[in-house]
């Protein structure tokens, strides 16, 4: 290619990627549809909210999407996310710390992750056996460690900046919400590291061929305690961010169905269920397509029963997509073999 031909089109295209072009399509769809129908999806009040709830889905499917690109899944998110809410509360309230909170919080999803990775890499468990139980025992440590088993309240003006805080207010701009400029920073950070990098280059092998992979030299036992332990530190920071919105540390924090619609998007957004496919800037954009799913449906009246019901569908769909894709490959290569070898 000529640097003449490299223009800033295709520089764009090179990043979002040829196969989330229909995610854009779709996405430019469902905001025409929405517009038809009310007048305030594009109020700047409205917006900010769509920036700030994509924040907490946001962290997680980042994480999601090494986990799932390395052939592994993780139901357990919404849980980490709900023990790193009440460790946090506890220390900015009972220590009056904030930043020790925030770290805290992190910190018990880096652990939490970590101990994801040890049971599936030592004790041989299947990984969606494994994080099922998983989030089950570490819903049960959230609320043993809540006093009581109640929400843990946080009095603290700082920290409350981090969950509903917003930055570049001038004129009748309401600004940028702090918690989707952390989902930003964090999701490019995963985009350089996936497409950039030795360990990126790692976990693609891993999840496309891991017999592959461990011949060339991976060690994939070690590759798989750093990658769920990412996924569990990104869990943990989106629960300190529900606790900065909320202004309480909840131990029931995930439950309205966290890990659900971040698979949903790393599926959504181009990855495989059998792993070796899959890329941040997908997930960043099903992400973005869920939010204003949910957005649009609120601002419609639509019963939160049918919006689970339609992020379900999504799911399927998802799925059924990538399985498709993945068979015309295989099918597309076995005709190239086929012709080579005549």
């Amino acid at each position: 290619m000529t640097v003449r031909d490299d223009t800033p089109i295709r520089r764009m295209l090179r990043l979002i990627g040829a196969e989330n072009l229909s995610l854009i399509i779709a996405l430019v769809i469902l905001i025409a549809l929405i517009v038809s129908q009310t007048e305030f999806f594009f109020s700047a009040r409205n917006l900010f909210n769509i920036g700030q709830n994509m924040a907490v889905v946001g962290l997680i499917a980042v994480g999601m999407t090494m986990v799932i690109v390395s052939a592994g899944l993780d139901i357990s998110v919404g849980s980490i996310a709900g023990c790193a809410s009440v460790v946090c509360a506890l220390m900015v309230s009972q220590v009056g710390t904030v930043t020790g909170g925030i770290g805290a919080g992190i910190a018990i999803g880096l652990v939490l992750g970590l101990i994801n990775a040890v049971i599936i890499n030592y004790l041989r468990v299947n990984a969606v056996v494994a994080t099922l139980a998983t989030f089950s025992a570490f819903r049960g440590v959230a609320f043993l460690i809540a006093p009581e088993g109640r929400p843990v309240g946080v009095l603290d003006p700082t920290f409350a900046l981090l969950g509903s805080g917003r930055f570049l207010q001038f004129g009748g701009f309401p600004g940028v919400p702090i918690a989707f400029a952390i989902l930003v920073a964090v999701a490019v950070a995963g985009h350089i590291v996936m497409s950039s990098t030795v360990f990126g280059r790692q976990v693609y092998s891993m999840g496309g061929n891991p017999a592959a992979a461990r011949l060339a030299g991976i060690n994939l036992n070690r590759m798989r305690l750093w990658i769920y332990a990412i996924s569990g530190g990104l869990s943990g920071l989106a629960g300190v961010i529900v606790t900065a919105r909320t202004s309480s540390g909840q131990p029931a924090s995930g439950t309205q169905g966290l890990e659900l619609e971040a698979i949903t998007a790393v599926f959504l957004g181009g990855a495989l269920l059998a792993g070796g496919k899959g890329t941040v800037v997908g997930t960043m954009l099903a992400v973005l397509l869920l939010a204003v799913l949910s957005n649009g449906m609120n601002l419609l009246g639509i019963p939160t029963f049918y919006q689970l019901v339609a992020k379900g569908l999504l799911l399927v769909l998802a799925v059924a997509i990538g399985q498709w894709r993945m068979a015309a490959s295989e099918a597309r290569q076995a005709r190239l073999t086929a012709a080579g070898g005549e």
